[in-house]
């Protein structure tokens, strides 16, 4: 066979199973065709059946629908009856209620039946408010607010209290012994007390326009705050009122009222004691007392006493207290209205929140505004009387003022504008006096007197002491000093470009300027000394004692910002003084270095081995009777002048033996073998340790 016929037969027999498939599935065809039309008849049967269904059950579905409805109708119908039944009869029910008041039946009932008298009162004010039912629950819903109002203001009267001294002074303390302890919470009600007076609040303020509550609240805590401020003031008046300032007195005071509470149990008697000894601590840095200090400590000994002045405390140092009473004030003031801004937030509603705050703290806040301005007041008196050591005073108050204001201003945010400008305008009247005090002390500077009390002596002058004791203070309030002159002096800045940076300029430049000033002053006034000696003397003493100050104080590295060349100035202006001084011996050394007819070594040893001469014997008396008149001079006039720092006294005792003795000794050496004298101790008074001792004898008149 060949290829194309077997090729041919499995052609045949593929197309042979083609043909058998394609009966199969045109059987299988028609089978689903029949199996599709037995179905669509089944489907169609089954719709008919339940539309049927339906048109069946949707009637009685629809009306039990419509039963259910009209039994939820009736249940409500009855209840709003019942309600409206009760209407009628409730100011008759409740009356007995609200004869006895909320603190008699329960503050929650009360406000319950209150609640029951309001839904009354709006029923019959809108269905029929012509009815007498109407007006008897009108009268038993008046007596009812009324009865609220008084409860409120009976809460606040029974058990508000001042917040007591001790737990006011713990919570403005800043020691570092108190930094790390809790910090102090105020509990002025208690909290049961709080809940009450929310409550009542709340609900007179959704259900009626009365605002009289707000007002009893209002002049409550007012007069809280008004007694807080003045016990703390009475307290520290009476804790300072002996040299031992008995602040332990503080552990008895009375803690009725504001309670203090903290986040942990501390003893309340060593938080006193804690608090105590950090007031005792503030109380003795006033500024005026570091003035004092300042005079104390300046380099003078017992025997060497200033003429005219005085190491002794300021009269005035019941203004020391006063000024630390109110800088303590100033941060009581800001604490306690702090608290009163937390207490309100639960009782006040915040629409009503900034006006009832504001009106609390007006009459705490003029008080201390009041004695803020008095204090200025007091300022400017001891201005124009020269007084300046007294207008030191308003420096820490300044200082403080302006650290604590930005917090002022975050508390008093929302009040109303005079308010917050108070405290602004106090800070501006009192700048302006520091500034005012600190240009006319300058100017008194420049001014003073060319005699005014001149020191016979040659010692420091008052007006020197007065400069220096006036402006090492300000190195604590450089800051607020600097500022001061920068907003209030005769070329005022705007507060936005005032920084610490330009103000310790400010202060430095001002200081260096009064210097200067205290400077040519004390030059004239040195003048009118007929002593030429006493000029340079008077000067050194200045000189140094400035100077030595300005070291001791830190005052010279804050002149030095603006200066550099201030305390090499004080140190060429000593050494020229010295060097004048010393011209006053010129007379002494005249003879002693054989200025006048001076005989030579080689003519001394001649005359050793031969007689001298009438002429050369008295040429040698001449010499050793004018050193001793001259030193005898030097002494009886020099002993009266005073160097009262003893550390210059004895350098300047120490340059006059080293100016003297070596040129003493080769003239004492030189003559005193020569047998020019029968009585060699008329003329020879003083070996080298006579002359020694009579130089230690200068300067001290008890010599």
């Amino acid at each position: 066979m060949s290829a194309t016929s077997i090729q041919k037969a499995n052609i045949d027999n593929k197309l042979e199973r083609e043909k058998n498939n394609l009966l199969n599935l045109n059987e299988a065809l028609n089978k689903s065709n029949t199996n599709t039309t037995n179905m669509l008849t089944i489907l169609q049967s089954f719709e008919n059946r339940l539309r049927k269904l339906e048109n069946t059950v949707e009637p009685v579905y629809n009306e039990t629908e419509m039963l259910r409805r009209r039994q939820e109708n009736i249940e409500k119908t009855m209840v709003t009856l019942d309600n409206v039944l009760g209407y009628y009869h409730v100011g008759k029910e409740v009356e007995e209620f609200i004869k006895e008041g909320p603190h008699n039946c329960g503050l929650e009932k009360y406000l319950s039946i209150m609640d029951r008298l309001v839904q009354a009162h709006n029923y019959f004010n809108k269905h029929n408010p012509t009815s007498l039912e109407l007006t008897d629950v009108i009268r038993v819903y008046d007596d009812g607010k009324e009865a609220l109002v008084i409860e409120f203001r009976t809460l606040l009267g029974r058990h508000c209290r001042p917040v007591p001294p001790v737990m006011v002074l713990d919570m403005i303390s800043t020691d570092e012994e108190l930094q790390g302890s809790d910090d102090i919470q105020l509990e002025h009600l208690p909290e049961k007390i709080l809940t009450e007076l929310s409550l009542i609040s709340t609900w007179l303020f959704n259900n009626t326009k009365n605002t009289e509550y707000m007002k009893d609240y209002t002049r409550s805590r007012s007069s809280m705050l008004i007694k807080s401020l003045q016990g703390l003031k009475d307290h520290m008046k009476t804790s300072t009122g002996n040299s031992s300032i008995s602040l332990f007195s503080m552990a008895n005071s009375p803690a009725a009222g504001g309670k203090g509470k903290t986040s942990k149990d501390t003893p309340a008697r060593k938080s006193v004691r804690k608090m105590a000894e950090a007031i005792k601590r503030h109380l003795s840095h006033s500024f005026k007392r570091r003035a004092v200090i300042t005079l104390m400590q300046s380099p003078f000994d017992p025997g060497n006493k200033r003429q005219g002045s005085h190491a002794e405390l300021p009269k005035e140092e019941n203004l020391d207290v006063e000024v630390d009473i109110y800088i303590t004030e100033l941060s009581a003031l800001l604490k306690l209205i702090q608290s009163e801004a937390q207490l309100m937030s639960g009782i006040i509603a915040d629409k009503h929140h900034r006006s009832v705050f504001d009106n609390i703290i007006q009459e705490g806040l003029d008080s201390v505004i009041k004695n803020g301005e008095l204090l200025a007041v007091n300022a400017k008196k001891s201005i124009a009387k020269h007084d300046f050591i007294n207008v030191l005073s308003v420096f820490p108050v300044l200082k403080h003022l302006r650290s604590i204001k930005p917090e002022f201003d975050l508390t008093l945010e929302g009040c109303a504008t005079p308010t917050r400008a108070k405290l602004t305008s106090l800070l501006s009247t009192l700048g302006s006096t520091a500034a005012k005090a600190l240009e006319e002390f300058a100017l008194s500077i420049k001014t003073d007197p060319e005699k005014a009390s001149m020191p016979k002596d040659g010692t420091v002058h008052e007006l020197t002491n007065r400069t220096i004791i006036f402006l090492e203070p300000l190195q604590d309030y450089a800051d607020t000093a600097g500022a001061m002159l920068l907003l209030h002096g005769e070329q005022a800045a705007p507060s936005e470009a005032v920084d610490p940076k330009k103000s310790k300029m400010r202060l430095a430049d001002y200081i260096t300027k009064t210097l200067s000033a205290l400077g040519l002053n004390l030059t004239i006034k040195a003048e009118t000394y007929s002593d030429p000696t006493l000029r340079p003397v008077f000067m050194l003493n200045n000189y140094h004692y400035i100077l030595k100050s300005l070291k001791r104080s830190g005052l010279l590295d804050l002149i030095h910002t603006w200066n550099k060349d201030v305390g090499q100035f004080y140190e060429d202006r000593i050494n020229e003084q010295k060097k004048l001084y010393s011209e006053s011996w010129s007379r002494v050394m005249h003879y002693i270095t054989e200025v006048h007819e001076p005989i030579s070594q080689q003519r001394i040893q001649a005359m050793e081995n031969s007689k001298l001469k009438d002429k050369e014997k008295q040429n040698i008396k001449d010499k050793f009777s004018g050193f001793n008149k001259e030193l005898e001079d030097i002494l009886k006039i020099q002993k009266g002048y005073a160097i009262p720092d003893p550390e210059l006294r004895e350098q300047m005792k120490k340059d006059n033996k080293d100016f003297i003795i070596p040129a003493f000794r080769m003239f004492l050496d030189k003559f005193k073998r020569l047998n020019f004298t029968k009585n060699p101790e008329k003329y020879i008074k003083y070996s080298v340790q006579d002359v020694a001792e009579v130089v230690d004898k200068l300067f001290d008149m008890s010599a």
